[in-house]
């Protein structure tokens, strides 16, 4: 667990020992990014199992598989029993949600729930069944709970997908159709919801009230002007400040999504040839379909992009390639044929290479066997560049079981001929590819996380602990070791916002500061990154920087000998 993992996790175990669940804080600095219910669904699985790190991913695991039955069902009450089971198996295993679920972002739990308001609104307009009070009560905790997961996107999509659908079926002024929504209940109960939070948030972190687009360092202006127009409006404008996100091309942003879906995206060609037409459940069930993935991705398209951003639309995809599986396009067929195809290619691919390091060795950790690309960092898989033929030595057991993976793809679209068995095949196909990444990340961990720099500290003798650059840079030790620290030149990103807050604690600082603290008789710890190690031997001399542990090019440091 590391980078925004631990943060997450820290900022939970930091508002059960503080019982202060309405202001998120780290390193005893107000944290006013984000919603916190996905902290306190963390807190709470730390007073059930106590704090461990699976135990801060347990319930987003089972908001994964919430995220999945909701498809499911989505699906069955729109098509059949078939397209249903085909749209979350789909889901389930797509390359997109298990990449993009590794780390404790809130997004699935925010899909879920998306994707429950959609399925609501739906449901209130479909003409053949009455608009019962209960799908508007779920439109409303949909919304509610939304606001509190990742903030105004939670409403706004569906909101938009929906008024697209309306459009597109000529209701959206029409007052029975508007009248069938029951749309003021929904929003009293979203209200009851999230407007506790949003209200003594901002009673607790004042001054209340501030409008101006202007963002910049040394400015503070409370939660509310940091949280609806820092955060939101100019997020959105890419004028947020300070500036701590990447974006990728817009063109690549797009076409990701196919390999996000992967590899039951090869089906989304058959679903071009079904109806659309308002006549049927199903019908209109893919037109929302379409309103929904349009809307979200033309609202990134006009912002900034990060490629998981886009996983509101997944469920969408998921039930597009889920009905177009459970028909008889000719289309499906074609799609089983490219899969057969990719499969044997990467099948052979992994193979050749997992022969031609078969006799290499594999001693140590795998950092040294890799080159930095540190200009590909913006995409989710840029670390893959910093692959070398040395580094796949240290990965022979993902290799080996990657190919096998992509092998019995293969081997089963080639001799079984039944399409739900061969759907059956590229399913357990991509759960044992989704292994073999899980075990190469084990073998990377030294190189991208620092737990063991936290266990070394945890067993070295009392020390205070200072960490070079922000707080996002070893984020682990501050979880593993449950430290805070002086950060060295690290106001910056995330917490400098809350570090102007009247009464913040001073947690930065400089170099001259560093120099003092360092030469004092008490022992001090610091974690540093390799490359920043002849500058500190520059500022205390490199006498004074006793090596405590390594990870990869990741240090603990300390000023006083160890024996």
């Amino acid at each position: 667990m590391d980078d925004v993992d631990a943060v997450q996790a820290q900022i939970a175990r930091n508002m059960l020992a503080s019982g202060d669940y309405v202001t998120a804080r780290l390193n005893g600095i107000a944290f006013l990014e984000k919603p916190p219910l996905v902290y306190w669904i963390m807190a709470g699985s730390f007073r059930l199992f106590g704090v461990h790190d699976w135990a801060a991913r347990l319930p987003l695991a089972l908001g994964i598989l919430l995220l999945c039955w909701v498809t499911y069902r989505f699906a069955r009450w729109a098509f059949d029993e078939s397209a249903a089971l085909y749209s979350g198996l789909a889901l389930a295993t797509c390359v997109g949600l298990f990449l993009f679920t590794r780390i404790l972002i809130p997004d699935a739990l925010l899909t879920a729930g998306i994707t429950g308001a959609i399925w609501a609104w739906l449901r209130l307009l479909d003409p053949e069944e009455e608009p019962r009070p209960r799908f508007a009560l779920l439109l409303g905790v949909c919304f509610g709970v939304g606001l509190l997961l990742k903030g105004l996107i939670a409403v706004v999509f569906p909101v938009l997908a929906g008024l697209a659908y309306m459009a597109c079926t000529r209701q959206l002024f029409t007052p029975a159709s508007w009248r069938r929504l029951r749309l003021f209940p929904a929003l009293g109960i979203m209200l009851v919801i999230a407007a506790p939070w949003h209200v003594l948030a901002t009673l607790r972190n004042p001054p209340y009230f501030a409008f101006s687009l202007h963002s910049g360092p040394g400015e503070y202006r409370g939660f509310f002007w940091f949280y609806f127009f820092n955060e939101h409006l100019l997020r959105f404008l890419n004028l947020r400040y300070p500036r701590d996100y990447n974006t990728v091309p817009r063109v690549l942003f797009w076409l990701l999504n196919l390999a996000w879906l992967f590899p039951w995206s090869a089906f989304l060609p058959a679903a071009g040839g079904l109806s659309y037409r308002t006549t049927s459940r199903a019908g209109r069930t893919r037109l929302m379909a379409v309103c929904w993935i349009a809307t979200v991705m033309l609202f990134f398209t006009f912002s900034t992009t990060q490629e998981y951003y886009s996983m509101p639309i997944y469920p969408a995809l998921a039930l597009l390639a889920g009905s177009a599986m459970a028909s008889e396009s000719a289309r499906v067929r074609t799609g089983m044929r490219v899969l057969q195809i990719t499969f044997s290619a990467l099948f052979l691919t992994l193979a050749t290479v997992l022969l031609l390091v078969w006799r290499l060795p594999g001693t140590g950790d795998i950092s040294q066997a890799l080159v930095q690309h540190p200009d590909l960092y913006t995409l989710s898989l840029g670390h893959l560049g910093d692959l070398t033929l040395t580094a796949f030595a240290y990965l022979k057991l993902p290799l080996g079981l990657a190919a096998f993976a992509f092998g019995i793809g293969a081997l089963g679209l080639t001799l079984i001929r039944q399409k739900r068995r061969q759907i059956a095949v590229i399913a357990v196909a991509m759960i044992v590819f989704f292994q073999a990444a899980r075990v190469a990340l084990i073998r990377f961990d030294p190189y991208l996380g620092s737990y063991s720099l936290a266990k070394a500290l945890e067993q070295g003798p009392p020390g205070k602990l200072i960490e070079d650059d922000a707080y996002w840079s070893f984020t682990s030790v501050f979880f593993y070791a449950n430290r805070d620290a002086l950060l060295l030149n690290g106001r910056q990103t995330n917490l400098e916002y809350g570090s102007y807050a009247p009464g913040a604690t001073n947690a930065f600082i400089d170099d001259q500061r560093f120099q003092s603290l360092w030469s004092q008789s008490e022992r001090w710890y610091l974690v540093a990154y390799g490359s920043d190690l002849s500058h500190l031997a520059d500022l205390v001399g490199q006498s004074k920087l006793n090596v405590v542990a390594r990870s990869a090019d990741n240090y603990l440091l300390t000023n006083l000998p160890l024996h």
